[in-house]
């Protein structure tokens, strides 16, 4: 009986941390920036990029993907992205309107494309192309 009432405490925690439905709009940006950093590990992979604004403001964006065996087969590596690469990153940002989302898709600056450019999670939708 123990056993059951902590697995029934446990899982609301471990879904709520899982869930991106109230983190995260429905809506997809895309934006043009540098990379400052690219950290490839678990529990999520995270995109660190500064976008330059039309008022000549710099902002520095975060966008998270899934741990690295999901964004692998998203076409994601540990190598994707360098500090001081070009890129255009789609995002669904969060819903507080902070700098910050979920990575979708990104163009690097020789054209490749990652990700699911429609926005979403899922394994493998959206492979490289």
């Amino acid at each position: 009986m123990f056993a059951v009432a902590v697995g029934l405490l446990m899982s609301v925690p471990l879904a709520a941390h899982h869930t991106g439905s109230t983190l995260y709009t429905d809506k997809t940006v895309t934006l043009k920036g540098i990379v400052k950093a690219w950290r490839w590990s678990n529990p999520h992979c995270l995109l660190t990029f500064d976008v330059k604004g039309e008022d000549g403001q710099v902002v520095q964006w975060l966008a998270e993907t899934q741990a690295p065996n999901t964004a692998f087969t998203e076409g994601y590596r540990a190598s994707s992205f360098k500090p001081g690469d070009e890129v255009t990153i789609t995002v669904q940002p969060a819903a507080n309107g902070r700098p910050f989302g979920m990575l979708a898709a990104a163009v690097l600056a020789d054209g490749t494309k990652l990700g699911n450019p429609e926005g979403g999670r899922g394994r493998g939708r959206g492979a490289a192309q």
